[in-house]
């Protein structure tokens, strides 16, 4: 059963991941560029099925020279059981890039996780959002729907390999969206408990960004502290 389930689970992000890698490949050379990104991640249980998320993360940019964007996010989810929940939520994003206008971005979006498979510490989570985006700046709403594939492997008793693939896909165009597929995250890294509830999960996360012209791809140096309570 262990082998199965991690045999399932391994051949279904690794597909993702070997598509990613060949959407990824620019026929053009490619802008780089190397990011560190922090979050803060916490989860409260409000009510016997019903959950809070709040996140904050700082992703410094050019270099990591400078605090490119700032994401806030929360959500409200209800557990229908152990392997399947939704929610919804409100994400305030301020992107300040070198050179063009900063832009104030007011998100609402629909989330749904399901477990696919759990089996001896092994998991592996499917997340899907769909998003409306307003900008202050800009006119026009944008729709983009994003599924995770996140797999957890453990490899010692309080350590797991924490992998996934995340592709972003444009359901329209607008001023600041080219519509079809943007951008394609994968992140591959090790949690590590600190205290009950509270994990750190440091890692390499690469996000390729499609554009009319030259594409760009973001080395990230990625950490992440996620509390539960």
């Amino acid at each position: 059963m262990f082998k199965h389930e991690f045999a399932r689970g391994l051949a279904a992000l690794s597909a993702v991941f070997s598509a990613a890698l060949g959407f990824a490949a620019p026929a053009s050379a490619t802008e780089d560029d190397f990011n560190i990104w922090l979050g803060q991640f916490a989860t409260i249980d409000a009510a016997e099925d019903i959950y809070v998320r709040v996140e904050a993360q700082e992703r410094f940019t050019n270099d990591a020279d400078r605090l490119g964007q700032l994401l806030l996010r929360s959500l409200v989810a209800y557990r229908f059981d152990d392997k399947v929940n939704a929610g919804v939520g409100y994400a305030y994003v301020l992107t300040d890039p070198v050179g063009p206008v900063e832009l104030n971005e007011h998100r609402l979006y629909q989330e749904l996780n399901v477990r696919l498979i759990e089996s001896d510490g092994i998991t592996l989570d499917s997340r899907t959002r769909l998003e409306q985006r307003f900008f202050e700046e800009r006119g026009g709403t944008g729709w983009r729907v994003r599924n995770m594939l996140q797999l957890r492997v453990p490899v010692t008793p309080r350590n797991r390999i924490v992998a996934y693939t995340e592709p972003f896909v444009d359901l329209n165009e607008t001023s600041v969206q080219r519509g079809g597929l943007s951008v394609w995250r994968n992140f591959a890294g090790l949690s590590f408990p600190v205290a009950q509830g509270i994990d750190v999960v440091p890692g390499y996360l690469n996000q390729h960004v499609f554009r009319d012209g030259e594409d760009r791809s973001d080395h990230v140096a990625n950490v992440n502290l996620f509390m539960a309570f």
